[in-house]
């Protein structure tokens, strides 16, 4: 068989386990045994019964667009299913910088999806056993703990640093660009202070901004990202750009550093970057973790088409884990739909960017 052949095979394969994996959680969300709160009272809204008209992925558009409002307020526990009631839970929030943060409650999801993401990293960028520096935003994210957990099943212990974005977008929008340069090097002093107090961190999780602040602040120092003994990088936040793609590696990094990519959110929990090719010239694409997440192209103005490859569309979004059902979120994000490839044989997205119909209104804080 050719490469091609192989692939088309995948795919193919891909989808069924996609069609029975929809099934599946489609009967546990909205079995009234199972089921949460939220999704039972809803389901008495559709015009249609998901337990039996629900048969394939496709059959998600039956489902109206998911509203990320509904994630704002409580009780949190009408997202919990009946069948994990009584499980430690932890909620993680998003947004919140003014009024009513949206927040989802999570059990294991995020230690099974970066578990997941864990199989893609080489070990010997990611050496098994290494210390990790969270250089990212603490508080009530999932990422915090997401990263800790990554480290520790993978061997190591994980650094965290203190960050608020809240404050830091706050102080953007009042204007006050020299307190988010002091805030931004508050962040950079404990990363330092972190990597030169001998404990042995080879790994390291931040974002574009932070990565850049770090490696400026070490070359200022007569160091580099290499020589303060960093082998491996997973990056990820609205900057990672082609162009900043090419900067890190080639002017931050050096050769000898492998930075790798991500997308991720709270309500998707991380998509993977196509592995480097320098033949790519630095286009960035990624794959959501199927089946448990799900990208999707769409027309701009008809959300249940999927627009062709190498078209532009807006990023939709669905969510299926035991404990989330999202069957169709518009994210605010647009791109380019791209082949299934040998690795993630579905569709992926590249050259992620904010919609442009909200663009400006986007704010872009120090992380």
């Amino acid at each position: 068989m050719t490469d091609n052949s192989n692939l088309d095979e995948l795919v193919k394969q891909n989808q069924e386990a996609l069609d029975a994996h929809t099934r599946e959680h489609v009967q546990w969300h909205f079995n009234p045994e199972t089921g949460s709160p939220y999704w039972l009272e809803k389901a008495k809204s559709f015009d249609f019964d998901p337990l039996t008209d629900v048969n394939c992925f496709e059959d998600l558009n039956k489902f109206p667009l998911f509203e990320d409002d509904e994630l704002r307020g409580g009780p949190v526990d009408r997202w919990i299913p009946k069948a994990l009631r009584g499980k430690p839970t932890y909620v993680f929030e998003t947004g919140g910088t003014t009024g009513i943060p949206k927040s989802r409650v999570v059990i294991d999801d995020f230690r099974i999806d970066y578990e997941n993401f864990s199989d893609t990293l080489p070990d010997e960028s990611f050496p098994k056993g290494a210390n990790w520096l969270m250089l990212g935003p603490s508080g009530p994210r999932r990422l915090r703990l997401a990263v800790e957990h990554l480290a520790q099943y993978r061997g190591g212990i994980s650094f965290c640093v203190d960050l608020d974005p809240r404050w830091v977008v706050k102080l953007i929008k009042k204007g006050k660009i020299d307190e988010v340069k002091e805030y931004s090097a508050h962040v950079i002093d404990q990363a330092m202070a972190i990597l030169g107090a001998g404990h042995e961190i080879k790994c390291m999780f931040t974002t574009p901004k932070l990565l850049e602040a770090l490696a400026m602040r070490l070359m200022d120092e007569g160091s580099s990202i290499e020589e303060a003994g960093i082998k491996g990088i997973f990056c990820g936040g609205t900057e990672f750009t082609q162009q900043w793609y090419r900067f890190a590696r080639e002017e931050l990094l050096g050769e000898n550093v492998y930075i790798t990519p991500t997308y991720g959110n709270t309500l998707m929990g991380l998509a993977c970057g196509r592995p480097f090719d320098p033949a790519d010239n630095y286009k960035i694409t990624y794959y959501a973790p199927q089946p448990r997440a799900v990208i999707r192209v769409v027309d701009f103005d008809d959300h249940t088409k999927v627009v062709g490859y190498g078209e532009t569309g807006r990023v939709k979004l669905f969510t299926m884990t035991k404990e989330l059902f999202i069957p169709g979120f518009l994210e605010r994000d647009e791109g380019e739909r791209e082949v299934p490839h040998i690795k993630y044989p579905w569709d992926g997205v590249s050259g992620v960017r904010p919609f442009h119909e909200i663009a400006a209104s986007t704010t872009v804080g120090v992380y």
